[in-house]
Formats: structure tokens, sequence, C-alpha cells
């Protein structure tokens, strides 16, 4: 191409799609392409797509107004969950110019350099390939970097759980991991980088490990994953993200408490604090089982941070079921909590359940949780007050202020000041300002590096 042509990229959803999109955008700068701004004028125009929630579904024809706004004349394109799961509906939106499967995403360049070439064949007629989900059986590494003090590193894709509210499986197919060799070369590429902290990501990343890589069986466990990973220099620090509390074992959390830079910092899915519920939900675990989890982390770790994801209004769920969670909850010796509204997904098996709660007793019984929320996070910042931690800076001015997060995950404020993003600094914790947000002093001169 004679000039640089100009791309942008919306993505929607998890950790994992953010770390997909980085990469992707990687290749199109190797194809020629300046990334731009959703915002500006751009030739293409890539929306990575998620279908965990209804909410997510319906933004997605807003965000392609946004870019037909920025420029009517751009290309479109939809990757991710939903254009794995309806790819047909996304093509059929107004502007939409191609739609790529689950396998296909990671060959978006050669799609686009072939639409690019024949730019009469796709305009008004939104292009398909899809794959069948089984077919996605191989794996493609990635890793975001964006956010200079904090990169996404996927090391798991995929999903053999069958929860009967949940699409990923259909999405994003069977459990697979990359090759331990493979995670570490792109753990060291993201510390060459002057990045602080690293996020590992997937779908059900304990699962780690399991079954086959390619034509042989995969080599090693979580456990050694995070065990080397441990190892590497110029990594600040490393956080794992969801886990699940039956993949969760002793051994990890004693390594964490152990680390060198593992932070205590964990977030663990309950989804109901009823077992009823977990067993129609087919939850692998009992809720016994998660307190033993959360016991078994503030024993070795007692200041440790510990989200939880939680879903209100599953089909069959009674008052006395959301009752039974809400009172589980308050007990729990947990800092905050992730609430989602269940929503129905087409071709799963909670979908055609008895016992539909209405929307009007799901937004009040999400409302009375993420009150809990609100209440858990400001009895952990309190119980963290006086105490010596690190922070690290993000990159963003907001309103006059950095913020940055401890290594126990407590959201802490300071007057704007440049020169201390993506740095390391030694504070105390002082007050929660009226923001629900930390206050500190510095414990020794500030070093910026």
């Amino acid at each position: 191409m004679s000039t640089r042509k100009k791309v942008a990229f919306y993505t929607l959803g998890c950790k994992l799609n953010f770390s997909e999109t980085s990469t992707i955008a990687r290749s199109f700068g190797e194809e020629g392409f300046n990334r731009v701004d959703f915002s500006e004028h751009a030739d293409l125009y890539v929306i990575n797509t998620c279908s965990v929630t209804e909410n997510a579904d319906k933004r997605f024809k807003a965000i392609v107004k946004q870019a037909q706004k920025a420029n009517p004349n751009a290309f479109v394109a939809a990757i991710g969950c939903y254009a794995q799961l309806k790819p047909q509906e996304l093509a059929d939106v107004d502007g939409v110019d191609l739609v790529l499967g689950a396998t296909e995403k990671f060959n978006l360049t050669s799609y686009i350099n072939d639409l690019l070439n024949h730019p009469e064949r796709s305009r008004g007629v939104g292009e398909v390939h899809s794959c069948d989900i089984e077919d996605a059986d191989f794996y493609v590494g990635s890793y975001s970097i964006g956010d200079r003090t904090r990169a996404f590193l996927k090391v798991q894709d995929g999903c053999d759980y069958k929860c009967t509210y949940c699409t990923i499986p259909l999405a994003r197919g069977i459990s697979r991991s990359d090759t331990m060799q493979n995670v570490l070369n792109n753990a060291k590429e993201i510390a060459a980088q002057n990045i602080k902290e690293i996020v590992l990501t997937g779908v059900n990343i304990g699962d780690y490990g399991k079954g086959e890589f390619g034509n042989k069986l995969h080599e090693h466990t979580f456990l050694d994953l995070v065990t080397e990973l441990d190892k590497i220099d110029g990594i600040e620090r490393l956080r794992i993200s969801s886990i699940e509390p039956n993949l969760l074992k002793n051994e990890t959390i004693d390594l964490v408490s152990k680390s060198r830079a593992f932070v205590p910092h964990f977030h663990i899915p309950l989804q109901s604090g009823s077992n009823e519920i977990l067993k129609l939900m087919k939850r692998r675990y009992m809720r016994e089982l998660y307190v033993d989890r959360v016991s078994k982390i503030k024993e070795v770790m007692p200041q440790a941070c510990i989200g939880v994801d939680v879903i209100v209004g599953f089909p069959g769920e009674t008052d006395a079921h959301f009752l039974e969670t809400y009172h589980f909850l308050n007990e729990l010796d947990i800092s905050y909590l992730h609430v989602f509204m269940y929503s129905e997904r087409d071709n799963t098996a909670a979908a055609s359940m008895d016992g539909v709660v209405s929307s009007k007793v799901r937004n009040k019984r999400s409302k009375m949780l993420r009150g809990l929320s609100v209440k858990k996070r400001r009895t952990f910042y309190e119980s963290q007050l006086g105490t010596q931690k690190t922070v690290l800076f993000e990159s963003e001015n907001k309103n006059g202020y950095i913020h940055g997060f401890t290594e126990n995950y407590v959201k802490v404020k300071a007057p704007w000041n440049p020169e201390l993003v993506n740095t390391l600094q030694k504070i105390e914790l002082t007050k929660i300002d009226d923001d629900g947000l930390v206050r500190f002093q510095y414990v020794k001169q500030l070093v910026f590096k």
C-alpha cells in the first residue's frame, strides 16, 4: 500500500478479550497499519465482542454506529465470542462488512487485505467466516500491552465445564493451554517493556495443562506454571485472575503466600451461596468448599484481598435461596463482589428451566448485593489502615488525581503527578476519602523508575 492505513479496535468483555485484541492489533502493525483511537477516522474498525451478558450483545449496534459516524466509508469487522455464537446476526447489522469466528479471528489481517483489494465485494453484505466450534482445538498465545503499568497474559483458552447458564464453551471450544515455554517467553517480552505487573488470564486458568497440546500430552500443571513465572527477572508483580474454587489448590495458595512476585489477591467465582442453586448451575463444588478456600487463604495471608463473582436471579432462585446467598456472603471474610444479573442465553440448559425470576426481582437482588459489596470493600479497606504497602500507580489523570493499587488491591489516590506513573512507591495507608478511595503517606523518599 502506498500510504499507511489506519485501524481502530473496540473490546467488549473480559481480560482475555483485551489480551487477544492487543495481539491482533500488533499483527496489523506488521502489515503496515497505524493503530488509532476508536473515536478517530480509520480505514478499518474492529469490534471484539462478548456474549456473557445480554447487555454486551445490545451494545454492539451502538458501537458500529460510532464507527460509521467517525468514517462512513470504513470497513467494520466483528470478532470474538458473540461473532462465533451468532455470526449471521452480526453480519445483518447495517454497516458490518466482515464477521470472523473463534479460529478465523487470528487471521484477520489476511481477510482484511483481501477485502481492501476487492472493496466492492463486501459493501452492504456482511461476509461470515465461522468454523464449527469443535474445530477450535488449537492454541494461539497472546498478551495485552497498552496500559504501561499492567499487561494481561493469556495462558489458557476454552472450557470443558458445562455450567447451565454459560455460552463460553460454545464460543471458545475445549480447554487448551499454551506451552510453558511460550508463556515464559511472552512474560519476558512483557518484562522487557518496563511493564511492572502481569495478570494471568484465560477462560479457566486453573485448568492449565489439562489434556493434550497438539498431538502430545501437556507436560505441566498450573502450579508448575506459577512456580516458573515467579522466577522471571524484571516482573515486579504477578496477579492471578479469576480461578475456580475447586481448582485453587493449597499448594498454589502456599506458593503465593511465600512468593517473590505473586500478590495476595484472589478472585474466586462463587455464583451462589445456595447448594441447591449450585447444583442447578452444575457448578463443580458446594459452598462448603468455598468456605474452605477462603479460610485457607486468610490463614496464610491474613491481609489478602478476595473478590467474588455471584449471579442473582437464576431460574429457581427463590427469596429463601437468595437470602441464603446474602447471609453466606455477609458472614464470609471476603473483600468485594462482582454481581451479575442472570440473563437467558440461547442454547444453554438454564434458558429452558422452570422458575423464571422476574426482572424486577433480579434488579432488587442485584442492588442488595451491590450494597453488600460496598460494605465489604469498606470493611476491608478499614482493616488495612495503618499498614505499609507498595502501590503501583496508573497512567491516567482523573479529575486531577492519580490512582493506583496496592499489592492486595486497595485502590489509592493522590494529586496528579506524571512522574508517579508506572512507579512503585512504599506507602502507609492513612484514611478513606469520601469517594471510598484510600489516602496515604509516603514511607520513604519517592523513587521514580
